[in-house]
């Protein structure tokens, strides 16, 4: 099954959400949201996901604009779901491979060849062009992956926040966007408590970027959190506790 989302466009700038099922393999599979951001006639490819849907999700892409348009595809932990298909964008086109720097020794395990291709982003963040826009990589190490950092795209504001916000709920079919934040709460509790660090990284990662204007977050998995919805969002993982904070539950 696929899903396409249009976030913003204002015919200068564009953002799509993908989303990729397999409804045979609901048990076994995990559904995964890719973004693509259009800025006149350059893009950037967020999160690509796995080797096994690539030519699919080529085939989407190509029908806003051409696979050969793509300036970065950006990576925002190491994980299968997120990078397994980096060999396949390397080859398939010329964009830049945006991956936190302690991932690219790893990325041959999933058959990358030409180190060069890689652009390796450091610890504390970076900005990027494209074209007569930029968008804001920010870190999150530790939620989940010690490397990892989510993007924000300031035109749209747009936060495309990668495992954090993400969820697999039964919601995902009958509306795109998190309009009932106590609704969605229980599945955001049995994703966060088990994969986040612990409290100390989610508080810094909002107040790392509370200062935006945000439209809409956007997870890698499951809904988009709205305008509401997002700010809702924002004060329960502030709060949250997780991971190592919940030792004795885990040891």
């Amino acid at each position: 099954m696929e899903n396409e989302n249009i976030l913003f466009d204002d015919g200068i700038h564009k953002c799509i959400s993908f989303h990729f099922d397999d409804e045979n393999m609901c048990e076994s599979f995990l559904g995964v949201n890719q973004y693509l951001i259009i800025h006149k006639n350059k893009a950037i490819l967020l999160d690509p996901g796995s080797k096994d849907m690539f030519d699919v999700l080529v085939e989407a892409i190509n029908r806003h604009i051409s696979i050969d348009k793509l300036e970065y595809i950006f990576f925002s932990h190491q994980d299968p779901d997120v990078a397994d298909s980096i060999a396949s964008c390397a080859v398939a086109t010329p964009a830049k491979l945006l991956l936190p720097s302690i991932w690219t020794r790893f990325m041959s395990h999933y058959g990358l060849l030409d180190m060069s291709r890689i652009l390796p982003l450091y610890d504390k963040g970076v900005s990027i062009d494209l074209e007569d826009t930029s968008l804001e990589i920010i870190p999150a190490h530790f939620l989940h992956s010690p490397g990892n950092f989510s993007l924000y795209d300031a035109y749209a504001k747009i936060l495309f926040s990668g495992d954090i916000g993400a969820s697999i709920s039964p919601f995902y079919s009958q509306q795109k966007y998190v309009e009932d934040f106590e609704r969605m709460q229980p599945f955001l509790e049995e994703f966060h408590t088990r994969y986040m660090a612990g409290n100390i990284f989610c508080k810094a990662w909002v107040e790392s970027v509370r200062g935006y204007d945000i439209e809409f977050i956007a997870p890698q998995h499951g809904n988009i959190f709205n305008k509401q919805t997002s700010q809702e969002f924002l004060a329960w993982f502030e709060t949250l506790r997780c991971g190592g904070d919940l030792i004795e539950k885990w040891y």
